[in-house]
């Protein structure tokens, strides 16, 4: 099983952003019967924001209120989570003083009911050198025990690169799908390869129904069993994909663990090759890459 922050977890994820970032929020009760699914199939990696959602309900109020009511759960899951926006909106603020309140905040809203196993920034401030932020998390909250570990989120091979030279970097969250592989090109995924490091994949569910059909699974199913299967192929960091899913029957299905062949995964390279991907993957004025 793949590791993060010293636990292990499953080889699929659990992603929280739909819980709490969309026009109408699924019931609470129903999140947790979803959350309580997805611990008994194994996914014990869950991933949220900060932004995802107002901040008198976002990712965090809805980890506090479950770790609240299933206190017998915290030792089982591993969160990690997105901060660091800039509270005026202006991007990333990676300064010292930016850094600190980013993690407080995080603190500040799980109040104690679970220990804040992984903080990434959601993007790297290009205003602030790496190390600087880097160093505030290292020696103010991993040391002092306030913080489990330290993820990147959207970067680049270089940020990878320089980042493992200032500290431990336990994961990088990127977006992979079958119709974004982008990072398998660019040096990322070889990157997170190089350094032992888990690639944790996002959107990893794309247009996949005639590829799904002919394998006799859903679309979902087998788009997040490729995503894990890349981790065969040489030179792939381990690959945890982190579905999100709001209801029981959803995390059910996006848990059923197949292979795919060899042959298989071939297959679908070839259909991939004949695929033009149109617009990007964010509206221009987000940043990626970093």
């Amino acid at each position: 099983m793949p590791q993060l922050v010293g636990k292990e977890v499953g080889s699929t994820g659990y992603g929280l952003m739909g819980f709490t970032w969309r026009a109408i929020l699924p019931p609470r009760e129903q999140a947790f019967e979803a959350m309580r699914t997805a611990i008994k199939n194994g996914a014990n990696f869950w991933n949220g924001g900060v932004f995802y959602g107002p901040r008198e309900y976002n990712s965090l109020v809805l980890l506090e209120q479950y770790f609240e009511k299933y206190p017998e759960d915290t030792d089982k899951v591993v969160i990690s989570i997105k901060g660091g926006m800039n509270i005026n909106g202006a991007g990333p603020d990676g300064s010292p003083e930016g850094t600190r309140r980013a993690v407080d905040e995080c603190l500040a809203q799980l109040k104690g009911r679970k220990f804040l196993d992984i903080f990434e920034f959601a993007r790297r401030d290009p205003n602030v050198p790496m190390e600087v932020t880097l160093r505030v998390l290292e020696d103010e909250y991993v040391k002092t025990g306030k913080l489990g570990g330290i993820s990147l989120s959207e970067v680049k091979a270089e940020t990878i690169h320089e980042a493992v030279k200032h500290t431990k970097i336990v994961a990088v969250e990127v977006e992979l799908s079958l119709f974004a592989t982008d990072v398998l090109e660019n040096g990322v995924a070889a990157a997170c390869a190089q350094y032992d490091i888990p690639l944790i994949a996002y959107s990893p569910i794309g247009r996949v129904e005639e590829l799904a059909e002919k394998k006799g699974c859903t679309p979902a199913q087998l788009a997040i069993n490729w995503t894990k299967a890349l981790s065969r192929r040489p030179g792939m960091p381990t690959i945890i994909p982190i579905p999100g899913a709001t209801t029981v029957a959803c995390v059910e299905e996006n848990m059923k663990e197949f292979d795919i062949t060899d042959e298989e995964m071939a297959e679908i390279d070839t259909t991939l090759a004949k695929f033009t991907p149109a617009g990007n993957r964010y509206p221009d004025w987000v940043p990626v890459n970093t």
